[in-house]
């Protein structure tokens, strides 16, 4: 279990962009699962779309990668502190499935497929009450700063 303060040591991102609230099961060299407490406070809400809050389809894409690189610098036991960014670089066979609202608990997951050359590639999927809300394979590139 990691909160948001060991979250913090291993994403170099803050707010209003850092987008996962905790992870709840990481496996070193396997997998993660964590999630992102979704609140109408949020302030992408305010222009997406002010009657019909939905959260974006890049952030909750966003919010995967995060999970993701989480489970990528835990497994090479790095942090931004020791010098490393890990970029996202890209994204296949992305599919939304149902929309993200305020009041949601979006469960993000993250499985290694590989690790070549500081590119690794995940398959990923964020979830709402067990229903599938996004599915996506994640390329991320472990780079210097």
């Amino acid at each position: 279990m990691m909160d948001v303060n060991e979250i913090r040591r291993y994403l170099p991102h803050r707010y209003p962009f850092l987008l996962v609230d905790r992870v709840v099961d990481i496996k070193l060299g396997e997998s993660i699962v964590a999630y992102k407490n979704v609140t109408v406070n949020e302030p992408f809400f305010n222009g997406h779309f002010p009657d019909h809050p939905v959260m974006p389809g890049v952030l909750i894409i966003e919010a995967m990668a995060q999970a993701a690189g989480v489970l990528g610098f835990k497994t090479m036991d790095k942090t931004p502190e020791d010098g490393s960014i890990y970029y996202f670089v890209g994204a296949d066979n992305t599919r939304f499935k149902r929309p993200v609202v305020p009041g949601d608990r979006v469960q993000l997951e993250a499985e290694i497929i590989t690790e070549r050359r500081g590119i690794w590639k995940f398959a990923c999927k964020a979830t709402v009450d067990g229903e599938l809300a996004c599915s996506a394979t994640i390329l991320c590139a472990d780079r210097k700063l």
